[in-house]
């Protein structure tokens, strides 16, 4: 059992890292490569090469962390707004394809995992992650446990609604309002337009803020606002002992961590408020793909269960054989 490692593959809009990882989160061997945007197959063809290139006899079971809504009852990919992956089957694909065992999970359930398990969130037992990204992606751990809701669609942080009416959420969505389009890296794109012209993001709206344009500042603490708008629901929905901010928005968090802290102070009950931290998460981009691998592990822990299931149930019908 100490020899076992999982393959955990991390796939973004714009790029694919996977790793061969051990029981404990490190990463043993690694690659990238650019995601294929234009067709599925492509896709998959790439993933497939990539688990190819990893794979060896220390290698038990493959993890996927895919920016998608997903049915964990059948390994279901439902849809997807960043890659092309809708309507399919890719747990079963992947385990016919390597004949290991495989699970899938969101991409920010598995950066949940990961800063849970060995980051920022570790030892706790009631953890949100949010990363700050173009929208907002993250998870939840509950009780003790990875929280994926009734079929494994939950924990879409990003999708909460803000403000009802508000501004048409992007991409494949069809809602208003949403966290995700009023407090990312997004949004701060958004507002760069507005200030100084298109042709300008988020990054030069931080960097005018931290050269003291007061009014790249003042939007920046404005998304900051709105992010402890959301932090705060969140915090009287769950009670968390902690708030995870990752993603590479979160690198601004000195600009906008003290008016989001504010503001959840404000929106948030006693004693939930009083109690819960909010720290920046430790695994950086590695996260997504350590908590693939981790992901991974589940599987091969599902396929021991149900091993032992039928083994037990043998003995049964055994013992009961005239």
């Amino acid at each position: 059992m100490a020899a076992e490692r999982a393959i955990g593959v991390d796939v973004g809009g714009t790029k694919i890292a996977a790793g061969v990882i051990d029981r404990e989160g490190r990463i043993e061997r690694r690659v990238e490569r650019p995601t294929p945007t234009e067709a599925q197959e492509e896709l998959l063809a790439v993933l497939d090469g990539i688990v190819d290139e990893l794979l060896g006899e220390d290698v038990a079971a493959l993890g996927f962390g895919i920016p998608s809504t997903i049915d964990q009852r059948t390994g279901r990919a439902i849809s997807s707004a960043h890659i092309p992956l809708a309507d399919l089957d890719f747990r079963d694909r992947m385990h016919e394809r390597f004949s290991l065992p495989v699970r899938i999970d969101n991409d920010g359930n598995a950066a949940a995992i990961a800063e849970w398990r060995i980051g920022a969130g570790h030892g706790s037992r009631d953890m949100i992650m949010l990363t700050l990204g173009t929208g907002i992606g993250g998870g939840l751990i509950l009780d003790g446990a990875p929280y994926r809701g009734f079929v494994g669609a939950g924990a879409e942080l990003g999708h909460m609604v803000l403000q009802y009416g508000g501004e048409p959420c992007s991409g494949n969505c069809s809602g208003h309002g949403h966290f995700e389009q009023l407090a990312s890296g997004g949004a701060a794109d958004r507002a760069a337009k507005e200030i100084f012209g298109r042709g300008t993001t988020g990054r030069e709206l931080v960097g005018a803020a931290r050269e003291g344009n007061p009014e790249a500042l003042e939007a920046i603490r404005e998304i900051g606002r709105r992010l402890g708008a959301g932090i705060g629901s969140l915090v009287n929905i769950f009670n968390p002992e902690v708030v995870v901010l990752g993603g590479g928005f979160s690198q601004a968090r000195d600009l906008f961590l003290e008016p989001a802290l504010e503001v959840m102070a404000q929106d948030a009950l006693p004693p939930g408020r009083d109690l819960v931290r909010v720290v920046p998460a430790l695994l950086g981009p590695d996260a997504g793909l350590v908590g693939a691998g981790f992901v991974g592990f589940e599987a091969l822990e599902v396929a021991d269960g149900r091993a032992g299931q039928a083994g037990t149930a043998s003995r049964r019908r055994r013992k009961r054989a005239p």
